[in-house]
């Protein structure tokens, strides 16, 4: 076993196997090109994600992350609701106001922000290259924590909705009439 592996205390195994969890139900929801099933699956993928980084005390992460939880539910009802859209950008921001530790915070609550964006005011295509920035700025967070199985998730988030992005806009010259949400 590499010395890696060994070396790692019992919450660093547990932050890491839940960002590998993460990683499957990431894979999953940016490969189906249905909006609505893609938001059931990023819901479970934060359930993990939260919990990773709890387990590596990635507090700002972690709390902007049951947000997310929250946004995901909200912006599948209120989609385009600005007053609602609102709420949930002042409540990242106060939330991340009083989790803040250090200056690496920023890149959970830059995608938490731009997640939030994207899910309320997007979709199809604008929606996943948002989403896409979003989770740039999560894996630079889990490169910084140093979570491998949640930095491997993001990457592997990137690379999948890039493809995504390519077969929705394939779908589109083909069939116009054709919308992601349907």
């Amino acid at each position: 076993m590499p010395e890696f592996m060994t070396s790692l205390s019992l919450t660093d195994s547990l932050g890491q196997l839940f960002g590998l969890v993460a990683l499957a139900f990431c894979i999953a929801g940016f490969a189906n090109k249905n909006d609505d099933r893609l938001m059931v699956l990023l819901i479970s993928a934060n359930v993990a994600f939260a919990l990773m980084f709890a387990f590596f005390e990635s507090w700002t992460a972690a709390a902007l992350t049951v947000l997310v939880i929250v946004r995901i539910a909200l912006a599948r009802k209120y989609q385009g609701n600005w007053a609602i859209l609102a709420g949930m950008l002042t409540v990242n921001a106060l939330v991340a106001w009083a989790t803040w530790r250090t200056a690496t915070d920023v890149f959970p609550l830059a995608a938490a922000l731009l997640g939030t964006i994207g899910m309320f005011l997007l979709r199809g295509i604008p929606l996943r290259i948002v989403l896409g920035l979003a989770a740039f700025c999560w894996m630079l967070n889990n490169i910084v924590i140093g979570s491998v199985g949640g930095t491997l998730a993001e990457g592997m988030v990137l690379v999948t909705n890039i493809i995504t992005i390519i077969r929705l806009y394939q779908l589109q010259k083909k069939y116009p009439d054709f919308r992601p949400g349907d």
